[in-house]
């Protein structure tokens, strides 16, 4: 794949996207249009399957829709909602400092920029620029697994970890595409272009793969 093909795979890619049902964390931000719901569902999801990630969010948004929410519920009840989500524990400590966090660097405020969202718990670079894409409506390109895989297949970059796909692709790829390239990319990822066994026939953009253009 070549940068003059990406006008064209991101035509098939968001043709396939609006044909299965969308990864969770876009429904989160469509279903709460609220940056600080958006950041806990990502929390969640890391490490989690989106079935399990939106109970928990759901459990979890009845009780918790504000810092001063989040400051309020103990420990082990925060545990409880959030269970079964990948790495619970972990996680249900990082919300339950959040607003500590929050207070004490930012005055409470939620920050718009990658950088500042990554001095919060248990927030890296995935989910920071998920929450500036979904949450404030900014260019970000969040790379996970599923992004840094694809665009590897693809060749449109050569890379060998998220991070610098991320850079990578922010060199690359034009700026109109940053927010939407994780959530096509992610659905592409989980219905056809699996890890392991890709579905390549029939894929909508073999013609451009590496991957497929290297078979027998």
């Amino acid at each position: 794949m070549l940068p003059s093909d990406i006008p064209a795979v991101n035509r098939h890619l968001k043709k396939a996207f609006h044909s299965v049902r969308a990864p969770i964390m876009e429904l989160v931000a469509a279903q709460t249009q609220d940056p600080f719901r958006i950041l806990l569902g990502t929390i969640l999801s890391a490490r989690t399957k989106d079935a399990c990630t939106a109970a928990a969010c759901g459990r979890l948004f009845e009780k918790v829709t504000t810092p001063d929410g989040l400051r309020g519920i103990p420990l082990e009840e925060l545990e409880r909602l959030i269970y079964p989500v990948g790495f619970y524990r972990e996680k249900a400590r990082h919300l339950k400092a959040l607003p500590g966090v929050l207070d004490e660097k930012f005055g409470g405020v939620l920050p718009q920029t990658i950088e500042g969202l990554c001095e919060l718990p248990g927030v890296g670079r995935k989910t920071a620029n998920l929450v500036v894409a979904l949450g404030f409506d900014k260019p970000a390109i969040c790379v996970d697994v599923h992004v840094h895989r694809i665009t590897n297949r693809l060749g449109l970059v050569c890379t060998k970890t998220p991070y610098e796909t991320e850079m990578a692709l922010r060199g690359t790829l034009p700026v109109r595409y940053w927010k939407t390239w994780n959530s096509y990319l992610v659905s592409f990822g989980q219905t056809r272009c699996a890890p392991r066994n890709p579905r390549c026939a029939g894929c909508p953009i073999a013609a451009f793969c590496n991957i497929v253009s290297d078979l027998p």
